[in-house]
């Protein structure tokens, strides 16, 4: 057991520390292209700290592992918006721009839903199963694709400038972080997968809570540190961007990829609980906007996030 635990360690840190190579490269790259905050946020930087949800997804799926692939993003985009968020929040109010309240925020929900949709057919139709097939995969990463195509169209938002004084990255070397990234993320995505399901499995704890939990916190730590790096530098609209790219980018392309790669199953995944309160954690981001100071989420809407975040782990916990 104290080996697994090790071993668990040892994955984590090598995905957390591939993530944050592969942003700094990708993004030193993005700017070098006059991208927005916002869009460097919702697209490169969502995009590079998911990949360890999108490894440790595609792994499970692999391995046949449904409740893995399939908890780990559900509780990712949970622990994503209600701790991660909220936590920024509270650090640094966050400023929420017309097109934020119209289309990214809405967008995120409307996903949500899709997914909810498709994952449900049987529950809520009367057809086909409760899961993601292989068609629903391909919706997915199909709507994927349209995503990325129009965020990086997106012409609203300020270029970002490096920030403080230190020199911009050579493009060699951005390239050169953003592949030993990627191969710390792979590397240390299967040490962190095994170990962690072998633990699980020890203890005679459910694949299903250890993705929630364990899994979906410690591959959502790279968009933790990043949001709070934000938060310290003022730069909230990346933050959030970050966020909704990742809890976007996580149903698109890691379930519909996973789906891809092998029909996922929800039999596991409760539906009041686990899909309500993901449905939930999204429509909270849109009545932030709305309530109260309506062109930001204010350290009153973060408090807020974080209760319901701990109330849905004492949920988890006392249900073990």
């Amino acid at each position: 057991m104290l080996v697994q635990v090790i071993l668990l360690i040892v994955g984590l840190a090598l995905v957390v520390f591939g993530a944050d190579y592969l942003v700094e490269g990708a993004s030193s790259i993005a700017r070098r292209f006059g991208l927005g905050e916002f869009v460097i946020g919702l697209t490169i930087v969502g995009m590079g700290t998911s990949a360890p949800e999108m490894v440790v997804s595609f792994i499970g799926a692999v391995q046949g592992n449904a409740d893995i692939s399939i908890g780990n993003v559900i509780g990712s985009n949970i622990f994503n918006t209600l701790l991660i968020l909220g936590l920024t929040a509270v650090l640094l109010p966050i400023a929420i721009t017309p097109s934020n309240r119209k289309k990214d925020i809405p967008v995120n929900i409307l996903i949500t839903i899709l997914l909810i949709a498709l994952g449900l057919e049987r529950t809520l139709f009367g057809i086909g199963t409760d899961g993601l097939s292989l068609w629903d995969g391909a919706i997915l990463v199909a709507l994927f694709i349209l995503y990325i195509v129009l965020s990086f169209r997106q012409k609203d938002q300020e270029p970002v400038p490096e920030e403080g004084t230190s020199k911009p990255i050579k493009p060699w070397l951005a390239v050169l972080m953003i592949l030993g990234g990627l191969g710390g993320l792979v590397f240390g995505g299967n040490l962190f997968v095994d170990s962690a399901t072998y633990i699980a499995r020890s203890l005679g704890i459910s694949d299903k809570f250890i993705a929630i939990t364990i899994l979906a916190g410690g591959t959502s730590l790279p968009e933790l540190a990043t949001c709070v790096a934000a938060a310290v530098k003022k730069k909230g609209q990346l933050a959030l961007g970050n966020i909704i790219g990742s809890n976007i980018f996580n149903i698109l392309l890691i379930l519909g990829g996973s789906a891809l790669i092998h029909p996922l199953s929800f039999e596991g995944i409760n539906l009041m609980i686990d899909l309500g309160i993901l449905l939930t954690s999204s429509l909270a981001l849109l009545f932030a906007c709305w309530i109260g100071k309506r062109n930001q989420i204010d350290r009153l809407d973060g408090s807020l996030f974080l209760l319901l975040w701990a109330a849905y782990m004492a949920y988890l916990i006392v249900n073990l």
